[in-house]
């Protein structure tokens, strides 16, 4: 049986995320998942691709707080709710959209860590941002996602490629949201729809990796791998795919150890 095997939220865009249980699935994806971004002086986002120390941001939910910590540095926290104020608009890929400035000791705590000047931004609300992608429908929104509400990778596929490697990577090297256990090696690439707990989920496209992925989580350190090898195997059109990005259909609830069940899927060509 295919089951749900972990869950992560990741609070602020690009940082390190949190490990849960259950995951509540809102407007805009699981809850507080990207619901945080750190910004730069031009507004525009800041990533791992050019800042790979974001990696050492841990975040931590808990007493109606965000808690950012790094190595160094005391810890500094926002509050999870707050009220409206002054937006400011903000950057993400091709996206502009509003958001609330968390203050001076957010931002002086980040620029010290990246050595840049930096800013916490979050999201306004669930509609500051529509999913502007060729599978959305109406009424889809994401967050400050990349381009979609969720990542899924099986635990098979990171088997395969660790079958390559010739030291393994774990599995937050990818950043997935949803990992599940029980399929094939890929099994994924053929899935169209899919439930899990009470939500349906729309199996969109594929996710084309970058650099991100030979990031090492707990150090900051990057290095050719896993891309390199990759790129040896799942190179298609000029992109190395790994994943599947997935659009949720309701609200409702994921929890660890739930079914997959597979609601719609089709045969595709088999990767060299």
């Amino acid at each position: 049986m295919i089951r749900v095997s972990r869950l992560f939220v990741y609070p602020v865009k690009s940082c390190a995320g949190t490990e849960v249980q259950t995951a509540r699935v809102t407007a805009t994806g699981f809850a507080w998942d990207r619901r945080w971004m750190v910004v730069g002086e031009d507004s525009g986002f800041l990533s791992q691709r050019r800042h790979p120390r974001l990696a050492l941001v841990r975040t931590r939910l808990g007493d109606g707080r965000l808690v950012l910590s790094a190595p160094g540095l005391s810890e500094v926290s926002v509050e999870l709710e707050r009220e409206p104020g002054p937006s400011v608009r903000v950057v993400v890929w091709r996206d502009e959209c509003d958001a609330l400035d968390e203050g001076r000791a957010a931002a002086e705590w980040l620029s010290a860590h990246l050595g840049v000047t930096a800013r916490l931004v979050r999201l306004v609300d669930d509609d500051a941002r529509p999913l502007a992608t060729a599978a959305a429908q109406p009424g889809d929104r994401v967050s400050f996602a990349d381009a979609y509400p969720f990542l899924l990778v099986s635990e098979a596929s990171l088997d395969e490629l660790n079958r390559r490697l010739a030291l393994p990577v774990p599995m937050d090297r990818f950043r997935p949201n949803i990992v599940v256990a029980g399929c094939a090696q890929h099994a994924e690439d053929g899935w169209l729809q899919v439930r899990m707990g009470d939500v349906d989920f729309r199996v969109v496209k594929a996710c084309a990796r970058c650099v991100v992925i030979t990031t090492d989580q707990a150090t900051g350190v990057r290095g050719p791998e896993p891309l390199r090898t990759l790129t040896s195997y799942r190179l298609r059109d000029g992109e190395v795919l790994f994943g599947q990005n997935l659009i949720h259909g309701h609200l409702g609830a994921v929890s660890v150890g739930d079914p997959v069940i597979v609601l719609a899927s089709e045969q595709r060509d088999e990767w060299s």
